[in-house]
Order: structure tokens, then sequence, then C-alpha cells
């Protein structure tokens, strides 16, 4: 039993970010272990949660895992917590194309949780009562147990506001005024990650704590939370994860031809006894995009982790076996990622398995925006001003390390850039398509979540190379 709710909208812009994120902050400064949790792919808002909560922001998202799966991951994620908040996507009842999969509905019915409706309340006043009265009855499996008005003008705004809301008959847990001090900057793909600028990220959330302590009713919010029933799921467990996928070891590595230490062909780092293969993650600044979820199963799959920054690191972690770059923005930073030459060689030259996605992909290619990066894929990259954004159902064309001919994958793509290449794609869908691969690498624009597909682990893991073979 975890109390818990979810911080919805009418649309994206009407402060969900702002109450959630401020209510995990405020609820943690009462002395609770907060849950935080996001609906969606997206990546951002996790940082700044994780911030609010001291425990790793996670991501609910029914399309990347499937929906069978976001009572057991929330559940995992959740444990040993006193409460859970879940900030939503976009609209409450947005999802994907002209369904709800996938929406912040979606999620909390998934979850059985009850919604905090944050609705922006400048320029309307009794026209909240009628809004919010449609987005409480337009579903009748998903409830609404209270409102949070955002940049609300004056006192008298507040009265007229709540005065139209208790005739509608939906408590109204707080009202935020405007302040332009708790914003947070924003560039090209949405908020700057708080990787990038901790010391004032955690002073925003400071910022936000206060703020929504002050302007909103903590013991209600929490009396709401606990409302939430049991839920009827086992929670997620990457051990167990990787036993039911159904392939021994997660398949057998592609042409590998690793050589242990002692010199027997044949034979994966992780398969020799007693080793544990060192996959080194980016981090840093240029690459904060990740679900923790991939981590966890990598450990659970036999390996230990190292974290590489790009932009100040110049060689590999020791010892590393393998390679994985996610998403970020190296684009912000190309200047810097061109000017680590050594890493750059280093990295092109690495002979061990390696997994790109997003970021990761631009950082193998000849050049993004007319500077060297690492070389390892035949494609130049630039930024552009269109918004590449969407759910994909991609088939893969072909066997590489992540993927066998004909397999099926969900994902996610958002990105401003573009990549020239001749290369046949490695995955299609509907419209597009795109990526590289062969036995040692997967490269591709879509952000996967692992949890959804935990073999991607096992494969990765099973095919790292022993260092004594890299060279």
């Amino acid at each position: 039993m975890i109390p818990r709710l979810v911080v919805a909208a009418p649309s994206s812009g009407s402060g969900k970010t702002t109450v959630a994120t401020g209510l995990m902050a405020a609820l943690r400064a009462r002395g609770l272990q907060v849950s935080p949790h996001k609906v969606g792919p997206d990546y951002i808002d996790p940082g700044y949660h994780a911030l609010a909560t001291g425990r790793p922001g996670r991501n609910l998202d029914p399309w990347l895992v499937g929906e069978e799966r976001v009572a057991p991951l929330f559940l995992h994620g959740a444990a040993g917590c006193d409460v859970a908040v879940v900030e939503g996507v976009m609209g409450l009842f947005d999802g994907r194309g002209e369904t709800d999969l996938a929406s912040t509905a979606h999620v909390a019915r998934l979850l059985a949780a009850p919604v905090v409706l944050v609705v922006d309340a400048a320029g309307q006043s009794r026209s909240v009562a009628a809004l919010v009265h449609g987005f409480a009855t337009f579903d009748p499996r998903v409830r609404v147990g209270g409102v949070v008005l955002n940049r609300v003008g004056s006192d008298r705004h507040e009265e007229l506001c709540r005065a139209a809301l208790a005739a509608a008959g939906v408590p109204v847990l707080g009202a935020i005024r405007r302040d332009d001090a708790v914003c947070t900057p924003s560039r090209h793909l949405g908020l700057v990650p708080a990787a990038e600028r901790e010391a004032e990220a955690l002073a925003a959330v400071d910022r936000l704590a206060a703020l929504v302590a002050r302007e909103c009713d903590l013991d209600a919010v929490l009396r709401l939370a606990r409302t939430a029933p049991p839920l009827d799921a086992t929670p997620w467990d990457p051990v167990r994860a990787l036993a039911e996928t159904g392939e021994p070891d997660g398949g057998t590595p592609l042409a590998v031809d690793a050589v242990d230490a002692a010199g027997d062909p044949g034979r994966s780092a992780a398969g020799r006894a007693g080793a544990r293969p060192v996959v080194a993650v980016a981090g840093g600044a240029a690459f904060t995009f990740g679900y923790a979820e991939h981590v966890e199963l990598l450990r659970a799959a036999g390996a230990d982790i190292a974290v590489l920054d790009p932009l100040r690191d110049e060689r590999l972690p020791d010892g590393t076996g393998a390679l994985v770059i996610g998403g970020g923005f190296p684009e912000v930073y190309a200047a810097e990622l061109a000017a680590n030459e050594s890493l750059r060689e280093q990295v092109a030259a690495f002979a061990g398995p390696v997994v790109a996605e997003c970021a990761g992909l631009l950082y193998l290619c000849r050049e993004l925006d007319g500077r060297r990066m690492c070389g390892r894929l035949p494609g130049v990259a630039r930024m552009t001003d269109r918004l590449t954004l969407g759910y994909r159902e991609a088939t893969a064309t072909r066997a590489s390390l992540l993927t066998r001919p004909g397999e099926r994958f969900t994902g996610h793509e958002f990105h401003r850039t573009t990549l020239v290449t001749d290369a046949e794609p490695l995955l299609r869908w509907e419209g597009g398509g795109d990526g590289f691969g062969d036995a040692l690498l997967t490269a591709t624009y879509l952000h996967l979540h692992w949890a959804g597909r935990p073999a991607s682990a096992q494969r990765l893991v099973s095919s790292s190379r022993s260092p004594s073979v890299l060279r």
C-alpha cells in the first residue's frame, strides 16, 4: 500500500512540473520518503524530481514498456516510500495519436491513483469550474480528486475561482500566485537539465518547495494520496525480468569471437567464471538522458558500471568491456567534445560492444555541426530548426548487437538534428527509419526503455569483451 497521486493538467504549460516538483520537495522537507515518477519518455523532468526527493526519478510509459509493467515498475521505484508523486505529460487525456494510450489518464488508471489537476487560472475566474467539470467527468475511470490553481493574480481572483469550484464539487488543494522567480530556463528541447546547472537547479527546487508548502494544503494532498487502494501487482525485479526473457544469457553473441585472458577462444568476458565485465556508461553534462532501470538491468546481467564523462575524461575507465552512450545534448557541447581528442580516438578504436542512442549516435558520427566527433559511424550530423518527435514502432532489418532480423521495438524519437549518410537503416518504421549495426554495435536515434526489452541488457553484457583482447 503506497499512498500516491498523479499531477496532471488540461494542457502543457499549465504548471505541472512546478507543482509536482514543489510537492515532492515540500513533502520531503516534512521528513517523508517521496518516490518521484514521470509519465512518458521525458528524461529532463526526472532530473529535477531526483533533486527534490534524493531518489532516482523514474519514468512510467506504457508505450515503451507495455502497460502490464507500469504498476510493477511503480512499485519497484516506490519501495519503502511514504508517498509517491507522479508528474503527468501534456494534457490529461493526450496519448498516442487519436487514443489515450500512454497518456497521463492511462497511467492514472493503471495505478488506480487520484489525480490533482493543475489549472492555469490566468485570464479566467468562474470558467475554471466549467473546465474542471469537463475534465472530472470526461472519463469516469479517472478520478480527479482536487485542483491546484496556478498563476492566480490576486486574493479576489482566488476567491472567485474557489467559489466556482466549490459549486462544482471539486476541492481546491492550493492556489499559487504568479512568481517569475521559480521559472526554469529552457532551450530547443525543453528545460535545461538539472545536471547542467546543479547549484541553480537545487536553489530552484528549494524555491518550489517553499512556494508549494506556502500555497498548498499539504495535509489535504496527503489525505487524497492515501485514498489510493492497494495495487494488485508484483514489484518489478531486474533479475526476474532477465530470467523471463526467454533467451538464456540473452542469446548467443553474434560472431564476437572474444578471447579471455587465458586465451580461450569463443568465450565472452561475461562467460568467464568469476568475471564481471565493466560497462562504461556515458554521463556528465553532455549525456544526461538515461533510465534508472538500464543500469539496474546491466548489474543484474553481471556487469559492473563505470561512469564516463566525455567532456572531462581523456580515457575510457579501466577494464572497460562495453560502452553505452545514451541521450543528451552533444550539440550544445560539440566544441568541448571535439577538443577531447584522446577520448574520441579511444572510442573510435574500441573493439568491444557499443550501444548508442540519439546523442550517442551523434557522438559516434564523423562530424557534428562541423566539429570532429569519433568517426565510428559513416555519417555527418547537423542542427536544424525542425523538431522530430514521436513514438515509433520499429522493425529490425538485420542482425546487430541488440537486434535480430524482424524483431519489433517500441521507442521514442526526440531531436532537432539530422544525419546525412548513405547507409541502409538498421530499424524501419512507418514514414522513416535509421540506425547502424553490426555484431558489436547498435546505434539509433530511437530511445528505448530496456525494462520493456530486458534482453538488450543481457545481449550487451554477454557480448562484452575482455580488456586483454581489445587491442
